[in-house]
């Protein structure tokens, strides 16, 4: 999934930025309001996560403005305040969920797993093509008798293929879906990423599977049963 994480305390957003990577997810982390209203107009999201005190524009505001535009994906609120009158506040903004700080980082990435399932992208905690199966909870690829772990670089690349099965994805649509907002890749960062994906695939032998579309992109294209 990409994740917009909105946190004005360093200490804070870095820490759960991170948690949220290495389990899989591209999390642009911002740490205003003002910033994170732009993004959410440039870019779609399958999950936001707010903080509620941020500065240029609260998350309650960021919230609302969001489901304003009709946007449906899903919510979640950080806050330090915890009385049923701020929940009910929140909630009614239009988030889906609420997490008092201090945030437990387990407690916040169960959340994350059970607001997944009511993104638009949502289509079950597996995603198949042919018989290569990709588990979306642990990161593990299987096919047939044969599984591996992937790290979370490996199982983004692997994800957004899988979502896009067949079709040509160029290198400017792997950067703009892979890469944290404000990041600089390096000119053969896409290729480099390509060619690590193949090399763990071949223990499953469908490192073939990614083909190379010359001038175009890259297609992942099992072969014909």
């Amino acid at each position: 999934m990409r994740i917009l994480l909105v946190e004005d305390d360093s200490d804070q957003l870095e820490p759960l930025q991170a948690a949220l990577t290495h389990t899989g997810h591209v999390v642009d982390g911002v740490e205003d309001g003002t910033t994170a209203r732009w993004l959410m107009d440039e870019k779609e999201y399958d999950l936001l996560i707010f903080d509620w005190m941020l500065p240029g524009e609260d998350g309650i505001s960021l919230c609302q403005y969001y489901r304003q535009v009709g946007k449906a994906a899903p919510i979640l609120m950080l806050t330090a305040k915890d009385t049923i009158a701020d929940k009910v506040k929140g909630l009614d903004a239009g988030a889906d969920d609420y997490l008092v700080k201090p945030v437990d980082v387990a407690e916040l990435l169960a959340r994350v797993r059970a607001l997944r399932r009511r993104s638009p992208l949502w289509c079950g905690d597996q995603l198949q093509v042919a018989d290569l199966v990709l588990h979306l909870d642990n990161m593990r690829v299987e096919r047939g008798d044969h599984s591996l772990k992937l790290s979370s670089r490996d199982f983004q690349l692997l994800e957004y293929m899988l979502r896009h099965p067949r079709q040509v994805l160029t290198h400017d649509q792997i950067e703009q879906s892979l890469w944290e907002w404000g990041s600089e890749p390096e000119s053969n960062a896409v290729t480099a990423r390509i060619k690590r994906l193949r090399q763990r695939l071949r223990v499953l032998d469908a490192h073939t599977w990614i083909e190379t579309v010359y001038g175009a992109g890259y297609c992942f294209q099992p072969p014909a049963s």
